[in-house]
């Protein structure tokens, strides 16, 4: 066993609701603080000097300066497996030209989807970890990834073997999730409906024989798929033994609904959610996952933060990490921001990033620091945990920790 320490403060995250509203006052904080390990397992976080006197044969790894440890972020929402770039997207965009103008002169998703076909299994691996080695060092540990460029069977099975083979060269833990519903492709000879009738006979079953994926998205909305034919689907998926999740209310509201009505774990973006829908979500297990970097990426408005919390909701934040919409790819930086504009608290933050995202993955293993968890952690050097979001993703972690074992 390991003893790792003495941290200035630790911040457990610990016996905090999963739904709702959080004061700063609930935060658990351990002054002196130590952090136990075995095997990958969280054995005891406590006072250093009581663990040093209970544990007197374990290793100690002595934290010699200044340090406050916390656990490690999860990031619920990303497309960091994909080709190409999409930079003159968002020069045209900030120049004022329309998503369809963008898309009808060669940008929008389908370009996505042509720079990711053009692209090696290999070369899609690389990207993948690159980007991956980018989370790590911001201290994010847990990371979904979706498939969805690729928009055909060869294709969806290229990007989600790819996020297959990519696991086994990182520590992190990568989630895959089958996007196939993303749009429907260009050349796809038949209806939406069509196209997704042929995702649930030919795509999902090599999914689920080759244990690609456990998790299927869909995009609902007026330029992806309609609301009831998103429905039938995602009740396919379900049926064939897929979690599902749902790209909900990002330009028009309602189909957060339909994300709790089939059992969603989770509805992600929500910029457009009508509140008697904020309610509907509350009153369920799915999680609200916001998705900053989209807002900013596209210059819409953020997801009601403040609204889902203050109506007992669970909620998540999310990078959206992709070539398109959101570019930034940093948590951090975005959450801060989303907690200025929708006031949230620190506490309410730090759990939207670590143990409720993880909720919203199915992973309720992390995100906390307390025994029997998964010993994944992260220290900043500083003398105050506030200042993590007071520096707005520029203060970066000082070491990251993933199953009690030093990566960073």
């Amino acid at each position: 066993m390991k003893l790792i320490g003495p941290f200035k403060q630790i911040i457990t995250l610990n016996n905090l609701p999963l739904k709702g509203k959080l004061s700063d006052e609930s935060l658990e904080i351990i002054a002196n603080g130590g952090i136990l390990t075995e095997n990958g397992k969280l054995l005891e976080v406590n006072d250093f000097d009581i663990l040093k006197q209970k544990f007197p044969d374990s290793e100690i790894d002595f934290i010699d300066n200044e340090q406050i440890a916390l656990p490690a972020f999860v990031d619920a929402h990303t497309h960091i497996c994909f080709g190409g770039n999409r930079a003159n997207d968002f020069a045209m965009r900030n120049a004022g030209r329309t998503y369809l103008q963008i898309a009808e002169s060669g940008g929008g998703i389908w370009s996505s989807v042509k720079h990711t076909r053009a692209a090696s299994e290999e070369d899609l691996v690389g990207g993948i970890l690159e980007r991956v080695n980018r989370l790590i060092k911001q201290g994010i540990t847990t990371i979904e990834i979706k498939s969805g460029y690729g928009l055909n069977i060869d294709e969806e099975l290229k990007m989600l073997r790819a996020i297959k083979k990519a696991q086994t060269q990182t520590k992190a833990t990568l989630v895959p999730t089958c996007l196939s519903a993303h749009l429907k492709p260009r050349d796809f000879k038949g209806t939406s409906e069509e196209y997704l009738n042929y995702i649930v006979n030919e795509i999902l079953p090599k999914v689920k024989e080759e244990n690609l994926a456990d998790r299927v998205d869909i995009f609902i909305e007026k330029s992806a798929f309609q609301p009831e034919e998103s429905k039938n689907f995602l009740l396919k998926a379900k049926q064939l033994g897929f979690q599902i999740t749902v790209h909900a209310d990002q330009f028009t509201p309602g189909s957060s609904r339909i994300a709790v009505e089939v059992g969603a774990k989770s509805a992600d973006h929500l910029e457009a959610t009508f509140d008697e829908d904020i309610e509907f979500l509350a009153n369920s297990n799915t999680v609200a996952i916001a998705l900053p970097g989209a807002s900013l990426g596209l210059g819409e408005p953020f997801s009601p933060a403040r609204k889902i919390l203050d109506g007992g909701g669970i909620l998540a934040i999310a990078s959206d990490w992709n070539p398109g919409s959101a570019p930034m790819g940093n948590l951090v930086t975005q959450a801060a921001i989303l907690a200025t504009y929708q006031k949230l608290t620190t506490a309410e933050v730090l759990s939207a990033i670590t143990f409720r995202a993880a909720f919203a993955l199915g992973l309720e293993d992390r995100g906390v620091l307390s025994e029997g968890k998964k010993a994944d952690f992260i220290t900043y050097e500083t003398d105050n945990f506030q200042n993590i979001l007071y520096q707005q993703g520029s203060l970066p972690p000082s070491q990251v920790y993933i199953n009690g074992e030093k990566v960073l």
